[in-house]
């Protein structure tokens, strides 16, 4: 209690985030000291932010196990004055396209309006990259490595918004001799491509809020089947990072809602030539 006495008193010295991002980063950050029933809601928010936007209090409490009073706690804990205010930050992720594009309109008026989106999604892609830099594990780097090293078969799993990753690691992999299943979902056989991996394996898995369902559940898939497990995605809360023997966090920054995959690409490709050049190193010892 004298805990959350302490974090209601803060919250009520700050002002809290109005774009889900900067909410996202700052339950994150806050992890370590929200009460066990918050660290509850804030996983299920986080994990399922369309149904935090769109459902009702007593919904969204029963999906996350807990009472809906413990939703306004949660709320005002961030500095929120109740559930409906913290579910407008929510909603507001969730623009329509043809929202997203009459903002742009408020941006600079001296340039054209290519340029000023060619700009935006620069700057976002450059914010991207430095965060990527910043955030550099060396230690997850060779965990991840070890995972991959030994694998027979490398099995890329990400789809909708994260396919073009695995198909680009697939042609970079292929390309360096590495064996590879990407899993495409054509003709809705995802699982049974999926289903050749076994302990010999490894699989790299990639996904972001919202988290694809598919996704989880073929990596899930490959798990029981005894395949290690490297992952990138965007939170401490996501699925992937609980299945994982090794996982990246990866925030890519976004321009007007519309964000760019080049952290992610980046980081995808770092480990495609630092896993080959690890094998070659091997082949070179023995």
């Amino acid at each position: 209690m004298a805990r959350e006495r302490a974090m209601d008193e803060q919250a009520r010295t700050e002002t809290p985030p109005r774009d889900y991002a900067a909410l996202r980063e700052m339950v994150i950050g806050r992890w370590e000291e929200l009460p066990r029933r918050l660290t509850q809601v804030a996983e299920y928010a986080l994990n399922n932010p369309d149904d935090v936007a769109f459902g009702t209090a007593a919904s969204i409490a029963a999906k996350a196990q807990v009472q809906p009073s413990t939703l306004v706690r949660f709320s005002q804990a961030l500095g929120y004055q109740g559930f409906s205010d913290l579910q407008d930050v929510f909603r507001s992720r969730l623009l329509g396209y043809d929202e997203r594009m009459a903002q742009l309109g408020a941006h600079g008026q001296d340039i054209s309006r290519a340029a000023m989106i060619l700009d935006g999604f620069a700057d976002a892609s450059m914010r991207s990259l430095s965060a990527l830099r910043g955030r550099h594990d060396e230690e997850m780097m060779d965990k991840a490595l070890a995972a991959l090293e030994g694998a027979e078969t490398i099995y890329l799993i990400g789809l909708r918004r994260s396919f073009p990753v695995t198909s680009y690691m697939a042609y970079g992999l292929g390309k360096l001799g590495i064996k590879t299943i990407l899993i495409d979902g054509v003709a809705g056989l995802a699982a049974e491509q999926a289903g050749f991996a076994g302990p010999n394996d490894a699989a790299v898995t990639i996904s972001f809020t919202p988290y694809a369902s598919e996704t989880v559940a073929l990596t899930q898939q490959v798990r029981d089947k005894g395949a290690k497990v490297v992952a990138i995605t965007d939170s401490v809360f996501s699925p992937l990072a609980r299945l994982a023997d090794a996982w990246f966090e990866v925030a890519e920054a976004d321009f007007e809602g519309f964000r760019t995959l080049n952290a992610t690409m980046t980081l995808a490709m770092a480990l495609t030539v630092a896993l080959a050049d690890r094998r070659k190193s091997g082949l070179r010892r023995a």
